[in-house]
């Protein structure tokens, strides 16, 4: 049987602390959602039902470990990340490709979840700093905003760049120059919690455009390097990433989160 902690029993931090590290393997993971998902749709051939059945399947079960930890522990979170990439890039394609809803319905629709889930998590808990996540009732509010996050970068990077044409090179040079601009802002000394979410939705579609671009082929636009190439490059750039974080937190510990978002 499963067994989840209190709600309200409090634990070490849960999240990474936000630095170059944690972005690069974000957008990577992101990559990877897009193409991973495509690839075991399509080129395994399991169709996008059975994929997302299979990807909620994983998720739920690492999930489960995850929220069993009273730490951050990083091949464990950054596991979870992937997965909920995988799902919320499942999601947005089963609403589009099976259901046939428009990506403007479902942009929207996802944009009001997530705003919802961050009504509803700051009026119960009075922050959204994911340096705060120490109780399991907040690490649940967590990866809700985490997964809407993926499903509406999903539907917005699908509606740029296919929707309305931007093309997957436009859409890499788009998705990073707003980045760019939230990055300035928050130099500049922009609210730190909302900075960090707003570039966390980009990051979706800057590594959907960017694992696109890479994965498909010349005559759609793109590198045509595959989406299995694609896939297991950026898997293996984020397992070295992932090591090396845990190597790190096991010889000195997992340094206080730093103050911010």
């Amino acid at each position: 049987m499963l067994d989840i902690r209190p709600i309200g029993r409090s634990m070490l931090n849960k999240v990474p602390e936000v630095t170059l590290v944690f972005w690069l393997i974000k957008i990577m993971s992101t990559t990877v959602g897009e193409t991973g998902a495509d690839y075991l749709a399509v080129h395994v051939g399991l169709g996008t039902s059975v994929t997302g059945l299979l990807m909620i399947t994983l998720l739920a079960a690492v999930l489960a470990i995850q929220l069993r930890m009273d730490r951050y522990v990083p091949w464990v979170y950054w596991l979870t990340v992937v997965l909920v990439s995988i799902v919320g890039t499942q999601i947005t394609d089963a609403l589009t490709d099976k259901l046939e809803i428009s990506l403007y319905v479902s942009t929207a629709a996802f944009a009001i979840a997530l705003a919802a889930t961050f009504a509803i998590w700051f009026s119960v808990e009075r922050t959204l700093s994911i340096h705060s996540i120490v109780t399991q009732r907040r690490e649940l509010f967590y990866w809700a905003a985490i997964l809407f996050t993926f499903a509406l970068g999903t539907a917005a990077g699908d509606l740029a760049t296919e929707a309305l044409g931007l093309g997957f090179n436009v859409g890499v040079v788009a998705f990073t120059a707003l980045i760019a601009a939230i990055a300035a802002a928050y130099a500049l000394g922009a609210n730190a919690v909302l900075t960090f979410w707003l570039a966390y939705i980009l990051t979706r579609p800057l590594g959907a455009s960017f694992g696109d671009l890479l994965s498909q082929a010349r005559e759609y636009g793109g590198l045509g390097f595959g989406t299995i190439y694609t896939s297991l490059a950026f898997l293996t750039v984020i397992v070295a990433l992932v090591a090396w974080l845990s190597f790190e937190a096991d010889a000195g510990g997992k340094p206080e989160a730093s103050p911010g978002a």
